[in-house]
Parts: structure tokens; sequence; C-alpha cells
């Protein structure tokens, strides 16, 4: 038997999570998620795996499973979907209510979507694929025990290990000991926190910190929170318990995913603490404000620089961040809590030696490795440097250095009859930048010319020619945009209207032919050389000629 395994995106990085198992000529596929961008990639709004490789063996692929419900791992499904139509999605009953809601929001048909239970087997022809429960801030968060005749390939999921965990957060550490003592060939284990000592739990509950925000704040509190951390968002409506206070929550899109919650039992929520639109003014209404996906922070930020139609700031508002952190979006972070002093508002941050972000930590890694006992051990998910540091975890708990691998996105792990081949075989693998609601890609190009036009600025050269004798009519005209102030540079101006007047004149033959290809080129290059000798800057230079 043959097994491969390869990302499509998620290591050496944070997002983007996909990954394939490939068995004999069949394929799985674990998570389909997005990636937020950086605030230096021009207006993109987030970062999906390149679907090449899929799509060009869409008729072997048995299925998507999902992990659960969060951006970084169905966050892209959507665009795989319009892409593969007809691609079976496996996921647990609260994941699939997300990806419907998700769908809609897209217009996007979901055809074959399949609702799993934990520890309900799947059998397929040569192997079978056995969900299990694992401990996150999503509800009925899943890994998943892909089982063969040469052992179990094991994708652990986000979880931590916690033992005060249940119902549809609870992880049953005997089902992961029992598929252990099966035999694990590989287990793909993730890495995000391997850097952190000891165990995450119990640094994940922050009901008593919730508890303390809404006690000791006087006037309205407005929570930045992730619609799909349901986790986090019954710790705030528990610490609104007997408090007498409103929750109003805001957008359509996170009524849905709380809506769906409480009438699912997912949230535990006396439904009469919900108050609506007539409760903003409240001085103790307590406001739901989601952090988009595409946009971060952009619902809050209207708030603070006074956009929002519902709500103004007031300075006795106290604005609480429940959401996580990223890299990617730091600065934006930053820039918005300077805005949110500046308006004087009070600001509340989540304890450094809290999480909202529940991901296993050293102590929750090597206690996987020991229960599975796995052959060959992958870290997965997160900075390279977070994948070498749970590798040397592996190691210190007895994996030989040998049967440890460590692999970028297109790298291909192959196993045949149940040893490790290193064969170096590689998938094409890309990042499409995804900007509004279009799934095409923008690509490099077009982020390079947005770099130089925020860097730079823009130049306009426009003139009007006779049709019948090619001689300059009107023009030419320049207008800038982010370049010069105009006004204090007037000898600029006129010395590119004189050089583009000249190039025009030169390239126009016998009155009756212009070589216009030639003159937009001409201009191009000249003024452009003109201007950074001039100016040190390299604006983009268009150039419109039209005939009357």
């Amino acid at each position: 038997m043959k097994i491969s395994v390869f990302s499509l995106g998620g290591l050496n990085e944070n997002g983007k999570n996909l990954y394939v198992v490939e068995i004999n000529d069949k394929i799985l596929v674990f998570d389909c998620g997005l990636k937020y961008a950086s605030d230096k990639m021009y207006g993109v709004d987030y970062i999906i795996p390149d679907f090449s490789y899929l799509v060009e063996n869409k008729d072997r692929i048995l299925g998507v499973f999902v992990s659960h419900a969060h951006y970084e791992n169905i966050g892209s499904l959507n665009d795989l979907v319009k892409a593969i139509p007809d691609v079976h999605i496996y996921a647990t009953n609260y994941a699939a209510k997300v990806i419907l809601i998700e769908s809609e929001e897209a217009s996007v048909k979901i055809n074959n979507l399949h609702i799993i239970k934990p520890h309900k087997k799947l059998d397929f022809k040569d192997f079978s694929v056995f969900p299990f429960s694992v401990t996150h801030s999503a509800p009925e968060s899943v890994g998943y025990s892909i089982n063969t005749p040469n052992g179990s390939v094991v994708y652990m999921a986000d979880y931590v290990v916690d033992s005060t965990s249940h119902g549809h957060y609870d992880m049953d550490l005997g089902k992961l000991a029992y598929i252990g003592k099966q035999g694990v060939l590989l287990l793909m284990n993730e890495s995000v926190f391997s850097e952190k000592k000891g165990f995450t739990s119990p640094n994940h509950k922050l009901e008593k910190y919730f508890k303390d925000v809404v006690e000791k704040s006087d006037g309205r509190i407005i929570f930045s929170i992730l619609p799909l951390h349901i986790l986090t968002i019954q710790n705030i409506f528990d610490a609104l318990k007997d408090t007498g206070r409103k929750a109003v929550i805001m957008g359509k899109y996170l009524h849905n995913i709380v809506d769906m919650a409480i009438n699912e039992g997912y949230l535990d929520v006396d439904k009469k603490i919900i108050g609506d639109l007539s409760n903003l003014r409240d001085d103790n209404s307590v406001i739901f404000v989601s952090n988009d996906r595409e946009m971060p922070y952009y619902n809050l930020s209207r708030i603070v620089n006074g956009y929002d139609k519902y709500i103004t700031l007031k300075k006795t508002d106290t604005i609480c961040f429940a959401d996580p952190s990223y890299d990617m979006i730091e600065l934006t972070s930053v820039k918005l809590k300077n805005d949110i002093a500046q308006a004087g508002a009070s600001i509340c941050d989540v304890p450094k030696d809290k999480s909202v972000r529940l991901h296993a930590s050293s102590e929750d890694l090597m206690l996987m490795v020991k229960l599975f006992n796995p052959k060959y051990y992958m870290p997965i998910k997160g900075e390279y440097r977070y994948q070498v540091k749970n590798a040397d975890l592996a190691m210190e708990v007895g994996m030989s250095k040998d049967n440890v691998i460590l692999k970028e996105n297109g790298d291909v792990v192959t196993f045949v009859d149940g040893e490790l081949k290193e064969d170096f075989n590689h998938i094409h693998v890309d990042d499409i930048l995804i900007d509004g609601k279009s799934s095409n890609d923008v690509g490099e190009l077009v982020l390079k010319d947005r770099e130089m036009l925020g860097n730079n600025g823009l130049i306009l050269i426009s003139a009007t020619v006779d049709k019948r004798n090619k001689k300059i009519k009107n023009g030419p005209e320049v207008l800038t945009r982010g370049f010069i102030y105009v006004k204090d540079n007037l000898d600029v101006i006129e010395e590119i209207k004189s050089k583009s007047l000249e190039i025009i004149k030169n390239n126009t033959h016998n009155g009756k032919y212009a070589d216009y290809a030639k003159i937009r080129t001409e201009i191009r290059d000249e003024v452009g050389t003109f201007l950074y000798k001039k100016t040190e800057s390299k604006p983009v230079i268009l150039t419109v000629i039209q005939e009357m």
C-alpha cells in the first residue's frame, strides 16, 4: 500500500490549513482554510490555497474532512466548492451548520454535505476514517484517524488537554490511547503553541476575567469577538448572568451564528438577556461586535472613528478585546487601540498569561506523542520555528530523529508498505490572494502595482490628436495623484508636457501615421527617467492619446 501525505497550506504559516492524504489512488482532504492578509498586502482581504492539484485530480477525491469551524480551517471551503461543485464534505453537526451559513452568505450551493458523529467510523473500500472528539473553542471539534493495513495516519487538529471540559467540548483520552494501541504509522500534530511551556489548561479559562470586566465597568461594554469562537461567547454570556445588563448583538452574520448556536444547544443562554437596537444607548448595555474575516477590526473601527450608523463611542465606554491576536494584523490592532485611547474610552485586553486561542502547548503535545506512540511524527500548522520546536518535543519523549518529518507546503511524504521513502516529490503550491468577493487571484503583479501606487503615486499624461492630419488639438495635459503638489512644482509639470509634446511629434509621420505604441513607451521611459533624477521617485505613468 502506498500512502502520500502533503500540505497545500498550513506549513510554515499561520492559517490556510489544507492537508492531503493519498492512499493508493484515493485522495482525502483535511480542512480547507484561509489566512489573514498582512497590513502590507494592499487591498487583499484574505489568502486561500491554490486548488489546482485538487481540480486536476477531482475524480479521485473522496471528500473534505473538516476538523472544526474556524476560518483557518473552513474559510476557503466555498472557493473549493466553486472549483469542484460536487465535492463531498464531512463535518460534525455544528461545523455543518456554520458551513451552510457561510455558503448562504456567499451564495454558494453545497451539494454534498455529510454530518458525521465522533467515534462513528466511516468505511471506505481499503481503509476507514474514524473521527474522535477533541477539546477546542469550537463545539464538536474532532481529529481523524485514517485506519489502513499499514497502521493509522492521525490528523490532530487544534486542541488542548482539559479534564474539566465536557459535553460539546469533551475529549475522550481513552479513545486516543486505544488508537495508539492499534498502531499509528504517522501522527500529524499541530505546532502553534509548541514554544509555550506546560499545558495550555487552565490558562484558556476566561470566565473569571470576563466576570471582573463586567463587574468593574460602570458604563457600556463593547466586546470585540470572533463570531466562530463559541466558547468565548459562552464565557461572556455567563459573566452577564444576574447583572441586569442587556446584550446587543451587532451584525446579521453574528446574529445568525448566535441564533443557530442557541437553537442547536451549543450556547446556554437565557434569551431574556438579549436586547435589541433600542438598548444600544443604555449605560449598562453589553455590545457584541464581530471581528470580520476580510477586514479585521473593520466594524469596531467604524465605531471608534464615528462612522457607525447605530453606535457613538462615549468616554464612559469600555472596549474589551476578546478575540485572538494574529501576527498579520498586529499593526491594525495597535493603531485601533491608540484611537480608542485618544477617544477617551477604556481598553481591556486578555491578560498575557491567558489565551483566547486553544492550542496545544508543549506538555499537551508530548502527551499526544505518548498516547499515540507513532512510528513517524510530522509537525503541522504554524510557522517553521514552531514546527521545529514541536519536532524537538517529540524527540524529548523518545522519538527517533530519523522518524521525525519536517516539511513545507507541497513537499510529499511517501510511505510504501509502512516504511518511509525519501523520493523528494513536490506538488506545486501557491497563495491565491482574494480581494472582495471575487474568487480570482489578485496576483503578485497587481499587488506590486498597488505598492507602487501607494509609495510613489500616479501621473496621467493625455493628449488629443486630429484624426486626419495627426496634429495635436489639445494637450498634453498632466494629472497627478499622490505624487507631488502641483502648485509648488509647476516647472516639473511644464517639463513633462514639453517632453511629451516632443515625443508625440517625433513619432508622427507625414501627417498620416502616428506610432502610438512607441509614443507611450518613450513617454514612460523618458519622463520616468527625468522624474527619478528630479525627485528620486518612480510614479506609475499612464499615457492616453485619443484621436478626434
